[in-house]
């Protein structure tokens, strides 16, 4: 699948075939998307625990629901707990002078291992290093980014994905052995889908002029018609729902493993 299709195609995928496993190389790909991912620091933010929701204990499994996860959490095979290492900065001095030595931070920008050592460092680093509160931060916004790449990852071999709350995370901690210093971030399921890859038709978002801007921020986007229908043609902008047989599929699919209609 083109780029452009896999952002277009990228759906909160809620109704899962629990009897199909998730082959393990599509998870491996799907991580490695993620390791992938842009990073400041060439720090490594994003930690993640994959599970098959056959070898989660029952207790656990009670303990993640909430009233409108239930029903994917019974039917995804994979689930994938993303955490924040906020032990992310340690090392961040090391990490960024072999980008200098890989020419990768080059003195045509400004850098250099002594820029790194007598100025990043101290003055730059090591207080937001310093302040939980920015350690958080920066944090999230990194994993973030590395969630991002799993879920078009995940789209691209196929699969369906949704985001959740990551609930009881001390659960989940004693079981797996998580570090101190792992912050749970989000609950990402993983499965093949047994609704439609469109789930109904690409989700309502308002015009680019509502939310991006030129020169100003009271001077919106203006649109080009051209390059927006060229994206309609690469699929990246789809079809909205809700698609005329979407009710049909949602009850149907209901029936079928038995959930309120």
């Amino acid at each position: 699948m083109e780029f452009k299709e896999v952002v277009g195609t990228r759906r909160s995928i809620r109704f899962f075939k629990p009897w199909q496993p998730v082959e393990r190389q599509k998870i491996q790909k799907i991580l490695e998307a993620s390791n992938r991912s842009s990073r400041s620091m060439n720090a490594d933010y994003a930690k993640a625990i994959v599970v098959r929701r056959q070898d989660l204990p029952e207790e656990t499994l009670e303990a993640l629901r909430n009233p409108t996860t239930t029903a994917d959490l019974d039917l995804a095979p994979v689930y994938i707990f993303w955490y924040l290492d906020t032990n992310y900065p340690q090392g961040g001095a090391d990490r960024l002078k072999e980008l200098v030595e890989n020419h990768v931070l080059t003195p045509s920008h400004g850098w250099s291992k002594a820029y790194v050592d007598e100025f990043l460092w101290p003055q730059v680093l090591k207080p937001i290093a310093d302040n939980q509160m920015a350690v958080m931060f920066m944090g999230t916004i990194e994993v973030g980014q590395a969630i991002a790449n799993a879920l078009l990852a995940a789209v691209d071999e196929g699969l369906g994905s949704c985001l959740h709350a990551f609930t009881a995370p001390d659960k989940v901690k004693d079981l797996f052995h998580v570090p101190d210093s792992w912050i749970p971030i989000w609950l990402q399921l993983l499965g093949y889908p047994a609704e439609e890859m469109a789930a109904g038709g690409q989700r309502p978002r308002r015009p680019l002029s509502n939310n991006y801007f030129e020169g100003s921020a009271d001077t919106p986007w203006e649109e080009d018609l051209e390059v927006t229908e060229s994206l309609k043609k690469d699929k990246l902008i789809q079809d909205p729902g809700p698609f005329p047989h979407r009710e049909m599929e949602v009850k149907m699919l209901s029936r079928m493993f038995g959930l309120p209609e």
